[in-house]
């Protein structure tokens, strides 16, 4: 697989039509094992086992309706009050991480509306909050455990 600068972990592997397939603990069901799978998949469970973030509050490429649009967004993390806190985009890790990745979460969060976004392509891992009343993101240090946001 894809060396990442994240722990290393394992996972169920499985080839179906000569294609792999990995087990999203998340959904409980194989995907198809794409680079961007890849680092959707470490990250989750680093969020898990590393900030203690609870499983049943992660969800995984839901849909939202934005102006008229069908978006899916890559990941969305709920505090216990089942309100979105984060909005997570991963991307392959050979794609690089540019204004465009951003813009992108920018757009989800017109419907969610949360305070944090998390873009990650498995390499580069970058955690914003939003600073509403000047309308800027500023740029963490590290990504915050769960138990912050309680």
């Amino acid at each position: 697989m894809w060396q990442l600068n994240l722990p290393a972990y394992k996972f169920r592997i499985i080839n179906k039509s000569e294609k792999p397939f990995i087990f999203d603990q998340i959904r409980k069901k194989f995907v198809a094992l794409t680079p961007e799978e890849w680092v959707r998949q470490n990250f989750i469970l680093f969020l898990i086992t590393k900030k203690k973030y609870p499983s049943a509050y992660i969800a995984i490429e839901k849909h939202l309706k934005i102006n008229g649009l069908n978006k899916r967004y890559d990941a969305v993390i709920f505090n216990r009050n089942f309100e979105p806190i984060i909005i997570i985009e991963f991307k392959a890790p050979s794609v690089a991480l540019k204004q465009s990745v951003f813009d992108q979460v920018a757009t989800y969060n017109l419907k969610l509306n949360v305070s944090y976004f998390i873009v990650s392509n498995g390499l580069d891992h970058y955690c914003c909050m939003l600073d509403s009343s000047n309308s800027q993101y500023i740029f963490l240090n590290e990504i915050p455990a769960f138990d912050s946001f309680l």
